[in-house]
């Protein structure tokens, strides 16, 4: 791909057209096959990490009993 074929579309104005698999930057309609079936990536992408997620692993160790 040429440097003048590349272009940055923000993860928010960012869609993705379910019928075609393009990307493009239109909410209306995809710009390559002008379908209107899109998904904003930012929704599916751009998550916030909870808490649970951020919290590093923790495990407890107990000594193990023998009978």
């Amino acid at each position: 791909m040429s440097f003048y074929k590349m272009q940055h579309i923000p993860l928010s104005s960012a869609y993705l057209c379910q019928d075609c698999n393009c990307v493009g930057n239109c909410a209306g309609q995809c710009p390559a096959c002008a379908s209107t079936v899109l998904l904003n990536l930012a929704t599916v992408l751009d998550r916030e990490v909870s808490a649970e997620e951020e919290q590093t692993s923790n495990y407890s160790y107990y000594t193990e009993m023998v009978a």
